[in-house]
């Protein structure tokens, strides 16, 4: 068989409503919303969206809270990086000696 649709891909269900330029947001959104995603707890890519924001790992039955759309939103992984920082900061922090007693052991 051949190739149903050569750039329209998983949009072609809207036909020539609602414009080109949306129907190219909208086609981005819904391949990264119905893409299979790599699970953590696993390894496998088994993870789906369940619904909005809920994915669920098809073989492992683990249940994670993410984006809308997509798996791992920028944000949470600013957020991550930003977190494992501080935690790092603060174990250096820990092993650090007192500095003369003056910070009253923070």
């Amino acid at each position: 068989m051949g190739k149903r649709t050569k750039k329209v891909g998983i949009c072609g269900k809207y036909g020539v409503r609602y414009g080109s330029s949306l129907r190219k947001v909208v086609k981005k959104i819904e391949v990264s919303q119905h893409a299979k995603y790599n699970c953590v707890f696993c390894g496998k890519d088994n993870v789906k969206r369940a619904c909005t924001g809920i994915w669920k790992c098809k073989s492992c039955h683990k249940v994670v809270a993410g984006g809308a759309y997509l798996l791992n939103t920028p944000s949470a992984a600013t957020v991550r990086s930003t977190l494992a920082r501080l935690r790092k900061a603060r174990e250096a922090n820990i092993d650090a000696p007192c500095c003369e007693g003056t910070c009253a052991g923070f």
